[in-house]
């Protein structure tokens, strides 16, 4: 059985790999390279970075099985995936801590006004007077998607003793502190905003100049979603506008992002997609991917 890897992930999962089938290792491939090498593979493993789109599906004759180490899906073409009979699985639960984490990193940040005391300091400046910033203490929250990603925000913002509103489509059971409201109310009441939702056609840009038009006046708005989910044109009117006193944006709609524009704005924090990017995240996303392989195969 070739197993394709096609992007890093744990080297203790690719030790494991190696034990049932045969690995081929080989992330950054160009879209040439990726064909040849799909095209005898009866499984795939990505990351976010390469994109399974309909051509190269196409090639993969003996693909039966495709696993995301991750969360999202949408490098990967579904539709064409489907119609070859090709099972596609992922690891949700994998990096949820990783993610969550990363939100608090970009929340204390701009209430701390961490980057730019950080940027002050290299310069050999002591500017203390310029930096106070705010506590997250007795702030309300508004987590717009409450599945696993949001449900972990939602326990941290708790301890930190915020007030938690939250809006999603489905109701999932949870003993959490928190209250299910409407979006515009989400929008209103919330100091700071977090997306955890998945790009689909129905949440593209479900974050525009209506719904900015709706938040508190100096919102921290953090997405560590999908790029697409949020309008960086719409984002950086508000931000020039004063609406919007921080974006902190982990997830861009184009990567590597050219939107320079956004990314120099002084009251942008950004982060090259580094959500899942933890050590124990990518461990538990590398061994849930063995499992699938494993169980999938037997």
């Amino acid at each position: 059985m070739k197993i394709l890897v096609c992007d890093k992930i744990a080297p203790e999962a690719l030790e494991e790999l190696e034990k049932i089938g045969n690995v081929v290792f080989k992330p950054g491939m160009n879209p040439e390279e990726l064909e040849k090498e799909i095209m005898n593979a009866d499984a795939a493993v990505v990351r976010s970075a390469t994109k399974l789109r309909r051509e190269i599906l196409n090639e993969a004759k003996k693909l039966k099985l495709i696993v995301r180490a991750g969360i999202g899906l949408d490098n990967i073409d579904l539709g064409a995936a489907k119609e070859m009979g090709v099972e596609v699985r992922n690891t949700p639960a994998a990096t949820s801590i990783s993610v969550a984490e990363l939100v608090f990193a970009h929340m204390f940040s701009a209430a701390r006004k961490l980057p730019m005391a950080y940027t002050s300091m290299k310069a050999h400046k002591w500017e203390k007077k310029l930096f106070q910033g705010f506590e997250l203490y007795g702030k309300t929250i508004g987590i717009i998607g409450f599945g696993r990603i949001g449900r972990e925000v939602a326990k941290r913002a708790v301890c930190f003793g915020m007030n938690v509103l939250w809006h999603d489509v489905v109701e999932p059971k949870t003993d959490i502190k928190a209250k299910r409201v409407s979006l515009d109310e989400l929008f209103s009441k919330s100091d700071f905003i977090t997306m955890h939702v998945p790009l689909l056609p129905q949440t593209h840009h479900m974050i525009g100049r209506e719904q900015i038009g709706k938040m508190k006046d100096g919102v921290v708005l953090v997405n560590a979603a999908r790029g697409g989910v949020v309008s960086e044109e719409a984002v950086l009117d508000g931000l020039n506008s004063g609406k919007i006193g921080y974006y902190c944006v982990d997830v861009h709609e184009k990567e590597p992002t050219d939107n320079f524009a956004l990314i120099d704005h002084e009251r942008v924090i950004s982060t090259p997609h580094l959500g899942a990017s933890a050590e124990e995240g990518q461990l538990r996303a590398g061994m849930e991917v063995v499992k699938i392989i494993k169980e999938f195969f037997s």
